[in-house]
């Protein structure tokens, strides 16, 4: 209840620009937030078509409407499977009533290959690189006005040996959001599954240098008297630390 139960949606804000990262069922309040805008532009970039990162597409009302323009990002899919493909899956009997080609949003579809740089706007500039997750994931850096931005999930690390990839992506960025789901403890019983642990996030934001080091994704099996235990750990592990809280924003 303190935490928030919903899955994967970030939004971020760079100038008037909107960028939107995973549609998991946080889409929808992204979605309620915008309820009363008069036209919606914006980029969404997926991490990794998993249901849980991209349930919340079905229920995207911005989608119905025409006035509507969104730019889909995705990398790291696998052969024959392009992130139009994908969402169109979603939208087909008999999951839903309402198929993809009946949508009146005005929407462009970009596959990339991770460790590419994308650039969705003139002043935007989103610096890639591929994860170790089962069947692929990307980490996102976003670059503009002299600020940066890590989005690091889903991700599993390797004890004793800090991810490269993830290393050059996020020297010195201002705020790095990593994949905290486990602890140190629990990660043993869950290798190969994909997730990395708030301790190794530390570790990395450490020897990265980052400024803000945010701890997400967390387990849902993690209640918030868990949580609350997890943030006095994190921070003392690394002061100014933060435990993301849905609804929850931050300025870099």
């Amino acid at each position: 209840m303190k935490y928030g139960g919903n899955t994967s949606c970030l939004e971020i804000r760079c100038g008037p620009h909107v960028l939107i990262f995973d549609g998991g069922t946080g889409l929808r309040l992204f979605d309620k937030s915008w309820a009363d805008a008069a036209a919606l532009d914006a980029d969404l970039f997926f991490t990794h078509t998993h249901l849980d990162h991209i349930c919340g597409w079905p229920y995207f009302t911005h989608l119905s409407r025409p006035e509507t323009a969104l730019t889909v990002w995705c990398g790291n899919l696998l052969p024959d499977h392009g992130i139009e493909g994908v969402l169109g899956d979603l939208l087909r009997e008999p999951f839903m009533p309402v198929r993809l080609d009946r949508l009146h949003a005005r929407i462009t579809y970009n596959d990339f290959h991770a460790g590419e740089i994308v650039e969705p706007r003139a002043d935007v500039r989103i610096r890639t690189a591929p994860l170790n997750h089962p069947q692929g994931a990307t980490g996102y850096r976003v670059e503009y006005g002299g600020r940066s931005i890590c989005y690091v999930t889903d991700t599993e690390h390797a004890p004793g040996e800090p991810d490269q990839n993830i290393l050059g992506l996020i020297e010195g960025a201002d705020l790095f959001i990593y994949d905290c789901t486990y602890t140190d403890d629990e990660f043993p019983a869950h290798v190969n599954w994909g997730h990395s642990t708030w301790q190794e996030g530390a570790r990395l934001a450490g020897a990265a240098r980052v400024k803000t080091f945010v701890v997400f994704h967390h387990d849902p099996d993690h209640n918030d008297a868990f949580m609350d235990a997890v943030a006095r750990d994190v921070e003392a592990a690394r002061r100014g630390s933060v435990v993301a809280c849905e609804g929850m924003t931050l300025r870099p």
